[in-house]
């Protein structure tokens, strides 16, 4: 029996379970298995065996990366095209886009890289076409844009999910509040803060049995983890924690009642490529979804050139900002002197560990 098989045999006894305290255990032995199952499915195509030089690999360009996701024709392409320099295949039909199309949005002074992926379909973490290849590649993003057709319900955002949950991207979530580590003796010592409403010693011991882990120190942290959440932490490495913004387009094509509806919703914008509405909204919540920060750079007895700002990312340090120049730039470092909100007096002499804030200037001084 293949891998697929399997996994397919395991959700339908999952489906035909009821849940209840009664089978709690049970089920949770059955997502251990699951999980650990589509992590041996999908091994193959990390390693890049399986690229075959189709063009998904993309090297990373700028101060952030953006991946849109979505099935064929919902307007990827015209949207890379609206924002961007870059001219995407743009056409009425699936599958017109067949590798990944970088692209690069200039805003507020940073190089955005908008990566257009090709159109996935229901089953593309099976392995079914090309698609297991392009949600992998998703992994790499700062954030998602998953475009979706504002004409066809809420079925597809719901297949996209799934399909992103399978290959181990975690949409809009934090990492689990839970300390693992694996040891080489003592066996499994279960502790926790306050007793967790769904797991016990019992269930992380055979969970971590099936992973052939005997030996490990496990601490919850929060009360409401769930068996989900325990075994993203045991597949750690192979877990994507991303921001996802929803993209509705084609509101032109729909009731003003069902775009103020769409609207609404948590993490969502909504657009026209056609008519060209809303673009530039969705390209202001990028920004913010980004979390970036423009920061001006000082030279001693020069005035700041507040025209041309560099972009580092929010909670940067000045270690940071140093990086962002030039990789050896820290190793001369003597002190900096930082002008703006971050500051207790203007100028502050700051160290390297200093945390610097949107808009500040910055002149670092060198031995």
């Amino acid at each position: 029996m293949g891998i697929i098989e399997k996994i397919q045999q395991i959700e339908l006894e999952m489906s035909r379970t009821q849940k209840n305290k009664a089978t709690e255990y049970h089920l949770g032995l059955l997502k251990g298995k699951l999980a650990k199952l589509k992590r041996e499915l999908l091994e193959p195509a990390a390693g890049g065996s399986s690229g075959g030089g189709q063009g998904f690999e993309v090297q990373k360009y700028g101060n952030a990366r953006v991946v849109l996701i979505g099935f064929p024709s919902v307007g990827k392409s015209s949207f890379l095209s609206k924002i961007t320099k870059t001219k995407s295949e743009v056409a009425n039909y699936a599958f017109t886009t067949l590798t990944s199309v970088p692209g690069v949005l200039e805003y507020q002074g940073a190089e955005i890289q908008i990566v257009d992926l090709p159109g996935i379909i229901y089953g593309a973490s099976d392995g079914k076409g090309r698609g297991r290849q392009v949600v992998a590649t998703a992994k790499t993003s700062d954030l998602i844009l998953m475009i979706l057709d504002a004409t066809k319900g809420k079925n597809q955002r719901a297949i996209l999910e799934k399909e992103l949950e399978n290959v181990g991207i975690r949409l809009n979530k934090e990492r689990p509040n839970i300390y693992f580590k694996v040891k080489s003796s003592g066996g499994v010592k279960f502790s926790f803060a306050n007793p967790p409403k769904h797991l016990d010693e019992k269930l992380v011991t055979a969970i971590l049995r099936d992973y052939r882990i005997h030996n490990a120190d496990v601490l919850v942290r929060d009360e409401n983890v769930t068996v989900d959440d325990f075994i993203d932490i045991i597949n750690d490495s192979h877990i994507s924690y991303i921001k996802c913004l929803y993209v509705y387009n084609k509101i032109d094509a729909v009731s003003l009642e069902e775009v103020d509806r769409i609207a609404r919703e948590p993490q969502t914008s909504v657009m026209s490529c056609e008519q060209d509405l809303g673009i530039q909204d969705v390209i202001e919540e990028i920004w913010y979804q980004l979390d970036l920060l423009k920061l001006y750079t000082k030279r001693r007895g020069v005035q700041v050139n507040f025209s041309d700002p560099m972009v580092v990312r929010n909670n940067s340090s000045i270690e940071s900002v140093c990086d962002s120049i030039h990789k050896d730039f820290k190793h001369h470092f003597k002190y900096a002197l930082v002008w703006g909100s971050s500051a207790k007096h203007n100028p502050q002499k700051c160290g390297l560990s200093h945390i610097v804030h949107d808009e500040d200037v910055v002149s670092i001084v060198t031995k």
